[in-house]
């Protein structure tokens, strides 16, 4: 009798009851737009990887960031209006033996208010800075000092640098990453080789292989062992740097030939081939303004530059800012004037091709 009472209940309710079809919609709408989400996160995330592929990273943007003043009590930092700044480190054998622990690759992406093209700024991993608690150093040992032991952080080491990068140039640093040479191989070879052009043929000091000048595509092994050379390089680190800026440009090159930018399962796998070579400046804010910058770019073609030094100081090997040329140079950049000082000074650009 009760059955049959409920029966009867359930059957005289069922008209009043919504129908499940608008609820069912809405929860799909909702996993549609988190799927969405995600596929966007991923996008971010392997785009900012390109324009850092030095052996170096995914950048995650901090928009909302509070601009730094400098390290130095009246110091200016830049007024820029729409620029934006994203600095990027390669670190040698991290979590490796031996475990090195400098940041030998430091630049810096500009990335200029027109959107006219992106300039990749070397900052010479020698170059003479001061770092809080150590004096006057050389700026990767900045990323050592952070980094600290026995288990050094990338995180704490990227912060550190970062902050000597900004009070040295005068610029905001809005996001940055590090990626070592173990995640650039795999980044390397998810994309099938990357291009790179050679103006002279360098021999490695590590594998005795050899490079010739002119264009080859190099696998993820002969491109780490390409951005580890310098011993046979006639100006040493500095001609390391502007390999790196070559393999940029090469790294670039072939993710637009492939068109991994607007497929998400390419997106998705380049952004995964570092695993855990790669670290990330995230304070948790989402990268979708960076991202929206790309496509507003008149060129993709980089301008390779490097920050300009004088003869090292004393015995130390450390290398001063030139006196008349670097202020010149770090006021165009903290002004957004890079295109103007490059063509007042073309001797100055990096060939990446």
């Amino acid at each position: 009798m009760i059955e049959d009472d409920l029966r009867a209940a359930f059957a005289r309710h069922e008209p009043l009851t919504p129908s499940a079809g608008p609820l069912r919609v809405a929860i799909d709408r909702l996993a549609a737009v988190r799927r969405r989400r995600r596929q966007r996160f991923q996008a971010a995330g392997v785009t900012l990887a390109l324009l850092g592929a030095l052996g170096i990273g995914v950048p995650q943007l901090r928009p909302d960031r509070p601009v730094e003043g400098s390290l130095l009590p009246g110091r200016p930092v830049d007024a820029q209006s729409g620029a934006l700044n994203v600095l990027l480190l390669g670190v040698d054998g991290f979590g490796e033996e031996p475990p090195y622990r400098l940041a030998d690759s430091v630049l810096l992406v500009h990335i200029p208010a027109d959107r006219s093209r992106p300039y990749l700024i070397s900052l010479p991993r020698d170059l003479e800075v001061s770092i809080p608690g150590r004096g006057i150093e050389k700026l990767n040992s900045a990323f050592y000092s952070g980094a600290g032991e026995p288990r050094p952080d990338l995180d704490a080491g990227y912060d550190l640098t970062r902050r000597v990068v900004a009070d040295v140039t005068g610029v905001r640093v809005d996001a940055g990453a590090v990626l070592t040479f173990a995640g650039l191989r795999r980044i390397t070879e998810a994309v099938d080789g990357v291009e790179v052009c050679l103006p002279k043929e360098v021999r490695s000091w590590h594998t005795r292989r050899t490079f010739p000048a002119g264009c080859q595509v190099l696998d993820g092994a002969a491109s780490v062992d390409l951005l580890r050379q310098r011993r046979y390089l006639p100006d040493g680190a500095l001609d390391r740097d502007r390999n790196a800026q070559r393999y940029v440009a090469g790294l670039v090159r072939r993710a637009v030939a492939q068109d991994v930018l607007t497929n998400p399962v390419r997106l998705a796998r380049l952004l995964s081939a570092a695993g855990t070579g790669l670290a990330v400046d995230d304070d948790g804010l989402p990268l979708t303004r960076l991202v929206a910058v790309l496509p507003e770019l008149k060129s993709v073609d980089p301008v390779g530059l490097s920050l300009p030094v004088g003869p090292p100081v004393d015995d130390a090997s450390r290398l001063p800012l030139d006196p008349r040329q670097g202020p010149e140079f770090l006021a165009a950049l903290r002004e957004d004037r890079l295109a103007q000082w490059v063509a007042q000074h073309p001797e100055q650009v990096d060939p990446v091709r």
